[in-house]
């Protein structure tokens, strides 16, 4: 967003970048800080000693020098497995730095450190009562603006000029009535600034059928998410398993949907996605993560502040402890819908919530400080909390909070940029609440439909979503190391049940296509009576060789053709537009024989996930169709109803054409859904 008078595009704007100024008070202050804590360190660790808190003040001012020279040479160095390699290389300099302050002639006897283990876990109490007294008295926000500066100028400042840029931050998993509480209720205090201000519009939109990151960003990003039906699919004609968190099966949906329109195609930046939008820069991006295993520059930002290793090892840390007191409270309290928190999951969400999370943001501070022409982020922490805390309990909206904390630090960081920028927030979908169906019947999807089944056996999978994935796809591009494809063939399997939220799909593998409903009732009789009349399965769709596509309930069917109902509409408790959903999605190439929705109450706003997440996303039903769009009240305000992702590409690449002219222009020839309203394909 940017400063000053609100321009008029289309014509030049004299834009004038602030420059950082030395501000005194905070460097004494965060001065005092570090002294502070290293007296702490020297009172904890017995390997450490102090003479008196003059000299921990003397030490403190030749740390920060040495941090301003070591940490930014190591990350200058170009090396393969960055992301590891950087962060081993700074925890070491870190300990190194406290050593050579020990020895110098300056610091002669003021501190002492035995060896590099204790300097090593020094270096850690001093992040850790640095980040308490940065709470306390607050902290500089302009030193990673600074450094995000330094780093560009040495990557080279890739435009000066008064053409807007614009950056896009995801919060994955938002729906839009979350968010107006939210700012209600002061845990998104800067959103809200915006929306009192007047410099930004909240306009709400409706995802596809497949509410889930991978089909949301297939349309965002490329303009496309045809034949993505759920998180996971079957290609049955090759009895191939497809994800949308697998590394190659995301740059196998980029392949066949990039078409030149991807949203960040001329220059763009793609940070902690699963599909890349054609950009010219990765971080963390699904789709091309074997070109992150190379030396990566994106990471040199993190890297060059010394302090970023240490403090994001502590940031963990507490993160990890904040989830399991988190489970305990709600386990005593007896708090339902309660999901499965043990295990790696409290491991998972510190490395969400503080390290990926970090990551990402200084990846877009720096390229602010570049100008690049567009940038798109996804911040997954909310999602991953609320999956397993509950839509809006307190620590999921903890996490919000510390997103909307840090998009006022990128707010403040356009001001400092070679461009004006605007910044859009948006989400790819929301959740809705409810526990699940294993929860509520002792069994799983999979088991009702084994036992309804004439012959044959199942192989059930579900669990896990996009973005728990991100960790494990950080932790690849750290070490190399190459993902495998678990259970990726299928052709030895007589039927595979997935769960993508409360959307299940159900493939009948005894023939390479899909069987029509005539066939299914003639070879599996059982079969669709038996989900038809399960209390938590609210519709089915299937294609009938004489009427086409069926979505069927328990006491009636709508004919999706031609809108006809007999006995009670099984979608009636769903949005106006879930008709037009499942009719596009029945004409995929790859939906499944029978699609399983679950049941939805919106009395009591609630259904049922077919996998082990209390709050859940991946059909219809609540809040998980409801995302939103925060944009900038200078750029055109989108027509309403917003249906599908791929109208969100439309909005967002007119945006960016808007202000830049031709950058990221989408063809209308091309693009196979460029109408941003009206009824879904």
């Amino acid at each position: 967003m940017t400063s000053g008078p609100e321009p008029s595009y289309g014509q030049s704007t004299a834009w004038q970048p602030e420059r950082p100024r030395l501000r005194p008070f905070p460097l004494l202050v965060s001065w005092l800080a570090t002294g502070i804590a290293l007296m702490a360190a020297a009172a904890i660790l017995p390997g450490v000693d102090i003479k008196n808190f003059w000299g921990a003040l003397l030490v403190a001012a030749v740390v920060a020098a040495l941090n301003a020279v070591i940490p930014p040479v190591l990350a200058a160095l170009r090396l393969p497995l960055t992301l590891v390699l950087g962060f081993l290389l700074v925890l070491i300099a870190d300990a190194v730095i406290l050593l050579i302050a020990a020895n110098l002639n300056a610091t002669d006897g003021l501190l002492s450190v035995d060896n590099f283990g204790w300097a090593l876990l020094a270096s850690f109490v001093v992040a850790a009562v640095s980040v308490v007294l940065a709470v306390i008295l607050g902290s500089d926000d302009m030193s990673s603006i600074r450094i995000a500066q330094r780093i560009a100028r040495r990557q080279g400042i890739i435009a000066t000029t008064d053409i807007p840029g614009i950056v896009y931050l995801e919060i994955d998993g938002l729906a839009l009535p979350v968010l107006r509480r939210a700012m209600r209720d002061g845990n998104a205090p800067t959103m809200a600034r915006w929306l009192r201000d007047d410099t930004h519009q909240l306009v709400e939109w409706e995802t596809d059928l497949s509410s889930q990151t991978g089909a949301s960003q297939a349309g965002i990003l490329l303009g496309s998410n045809e034949d993505i039906s759920a998180f996971r699919w079957v290609e049955k004609e090759t009895a191939t398993l497809m994800t949308c968190s697998a590394p190659p099966d995301c740059a196998e949906i980029e392949r066949r949907r990039a078409t030149g329109i991807g949203l960040l195609a001329e220059g763009g930046a793609s940070r902690g996605n699963l599909l890349s939008g054609e950009a010219e820069d990765v971080i963390l991006t699904v789709s091309r993560m074997d070109e992150e295993k190379k030396s990566n520059p994106g990471y040199r930002g993190f890297f060059a502040n010394g302090d970023n290793a240490t403090r994001t090892l502590v940031l963990f840390g507490w993160e990890v402890i904040l989830e399991w007191t988190a489970a305990l409270r709600a386990k005593r309290r007896d708090v339902h819908p309660r999901g499965h928190r043990g295990g790696i999951y409290p491991f998972m969400r510190g490395a969400l919530c503080v390290f990926v999370r970090d990551l990402i943001v200084s990846g877009v501070l720096t390229d602010i400080m570049r100008g690049r022409p567009a940038v798109y982020a996804t911040f997954s922490s909310y999602d991953e909390v609320a999956h397993h805390s509950g839509l809006e309990r307190a620590d999921t909206l903890e996490a919000l909070r510390k997103l909307d904390d840090h998009f006022a630090h990128i707010e403040l960081a356009c001001r400092y940029a070679p461009r004006p920028y605007e910044i859009v927030v948006l989400s790819d979908h929301g959740q809705t609440q409810g526990a699940t169906f294993k929860q509520r019947n002792g069994y799983g999807l999979d088991e009702l439909v084994g036992r309804s089944l004439a012959q044959g056996d199942v192989d059930g999978i579900a669990g896990g979503d996009e973005q728990s994935s991100m960790v494990g796809h950080a932790l690849s591009e750290a070490t190399g190391k190459k993902e495998k494809r678990p259970k990726n063939d299928v052709s030895d399997q007589d039927v595979v049940v997935l769960g993508s939220g409360n959307l299940g799909l159900v493939y009948l593998m005894e023939e390479r296509r899909r069987l029509t409903l005539e066939e299914i009732e003639a070879r599996h009789p059982k079969l669709l009576p038996a989900l038809r009349a399960h209390p938590h399965v609210g519709w089915l769709l299937v294609r009938s060789s004489e009427h086409g596509a069926v979505a069927l309930g328990a006491r009636g069917a709508h004919y999706l053709a031609d809108g006809r109902v007999e006995g009670e509409d099984p979608l009636a408790a769903f949005s106006a537009h879930a008709p037009d959903h499942l009719l596009r999605t029945d004409g995929f190439q790859h939906v499944a024989d029978i699609m399983v929705g679950s049941f939805y109450d919106p009395d009591l706003d609630e259904g049922c996930a077919f996998e082990e997440l209390i709050s859940f996303h991946g059909g219809i039903g609540g809040f998980q169709t409801r995302p939103f769009i925060l944009h900038p009240t200078a750029l055109e305000a989108p027509p309403s109803p917003i249906l599908g992702a791929a109208s969100v590409h439309g909005i967002l690449a007119g945006w960016r054409r808007q202000l830049q002219g031709g950058g990221g222009a989408v063809d209308p020839a091309r693009d196979e859904r460029t109408p941003v309203s009206g009824a879904v394909e």
